[in-house]
């Protein structure tokens, strides 16, 4: 992939607000995001060309693969990073992992937190790593349910653990500053494998866990 590297410095060593500012995009994918979003801003009835809205079309080409970038990322190879082999057998929890992801029916936000658990059979993966494949799959298009089971299977198929348990709880700007326009409902998906399908008192434990402040 080419990138294009700029520093917004004007050729000196700092700017005026004492640092530097280094940006890496892909340069090619800029420019065409930039001249469709350019064309986006007339056919609203803006003028993408006064004062306010001159760099406009760019920042948001360059915000849009930001928001985008996991699919430049392979949640698997995130796990396998920091897989070791250890005998522990008990509940791994990381809760409240915040996300934010783009609905792929109206391109508005969504967002919320994230609780993963799985009871390892052999190996672990480092607890950063499932922040890191919650990221992955959330920096996409997508809808709530299907990011809900990419992260359980991403688990389950990399780690092969007892299994895997997986709750998100989110709001959709869809729902709150568009159509039905409900301002405090919130959307609650889950996905299990393994021992957290085939025994009720794992389940509610992890539940139980996820509801405590524990902290």
């Amino acid at each position: 992939m080419v990138k294009k590297i700029e520093t917004i410095n004007n050729g000196s060593p700092l700017n005026s607000n004492g640092y530097n500012k280094i940006e890496s995009w892909d340069a090619e994918r800029t420019s065409e995001l930039s001249s469709v979003y350019y064309q986006v801003l007339k056919l609203l009835g803006e003028d993408p060309d006064r004062e306010g809205l001159k760099n406009t079309p760019e920042r948001v080409a360059k915000a849009m693969q930001f928001m985008t970038m996991g699919y430049s990322q392979s949640p698997c190879e995130i796990i396998n990073s920091a897989k070791f082999r250890e005998e522990y057998r008990q509940m791994v929890i990381v809760k409240d992992i915040d996300f934010y992801s783009l609905c792929e029916h109206h391109m508005l936000p969504f967002f919320g937190k994230a609780h993963v658990a799985y009871i390892p059979n052999g190996y672990i993966t480092g607890l950063s790593k499932i922040a890191r494949v919650v990221e992955a799959f959330s920096r996409r298009l997508q809808v709530q349910e299907r990011l809900t089971t990419q992260i359980r299977n991403c688990l389950q198929d990399c780690l092969n653990p007892l299994g895997v348990a997986v709750v998100i709880e989110a709001q959709h700007m869809c729902m709150q500053i568009r159509g039905v326009q409900k301002q405090n409902s919130v959307t609650t998906t889950s996905a299990f494998t393994g021992i957290f399908l085939d025994h009720l008192h794992t389940r509610e434990e992890f539940v139980h866990l996820i509801g405590s402040k524990l902290h």
